[in-house]
């Protein structure tokens, strides 16, 4: 079930590889999720000493929670594996990749993020995939209208 996702993520950049990593979350964070008040609209994510965190995401405190409620944008850290932590620092050292948060999922009862790999568009590919989700659109209402 996806609680929250990136669409801008798709439009800016073409994605490359996937993964999906385990959110390291305090108390209170996991229900806030649960209930859908999170953003990673302006989140990003970066490598520091082999460990991977997303930085700028946004979790709402609970409203129920105790005054010991962890900070809204704090930095969290992302739970990979180590081989594919490696995979994803050596594919992100190439000029112009990047990591891109996806969407935040619950799997099996746990909060999960699907990150990706990707690489940035210039204006024209942005151009480019604007016309053709026109053109999908016009397709469709055109074959819509057709069977009618």
């Amino acid at each position: 079930m996806i609680i929250a996702n990136n669409k801008k993520a798709f439009f800016d950049y073409f994605i490359e590889e996937k993964y999906e990593a385990g959110i390291e979350l305090k108390g209170s964070e996991v229900k806030s999720i649960k209930a859908g008040k999170v953003s990673i609209k302006e989140a990003f994510v970066r490598i520091i000493n082999d460990e991977i965190f997303i930085m700028g995401m946004s979790v709402v405190p609970w409203e129920f929670g105790s005054v010991y409620n962890p900070e809204e944008r704090r930095v969290r850290k992302l739970l990979l594996h180590r081989k594919e932590i490696k995979k994803i620092h050596e594919k992100v050292k190439i000029k112009g990749y990047t990591i891109v948060p996806l969407d935040v999922h619950l799997s099996k009862g746990y909060v999960k993020m699907q990150i990706a790999i990707a690489k940035g568009k210039k204006t024209y590919d942005k151009r480019e995939s604007i016309a053709k989700k026109d053109q999908e659109r016009n397709l469709k209402r055109e074959f819509k209208n057709n069977n009618r």
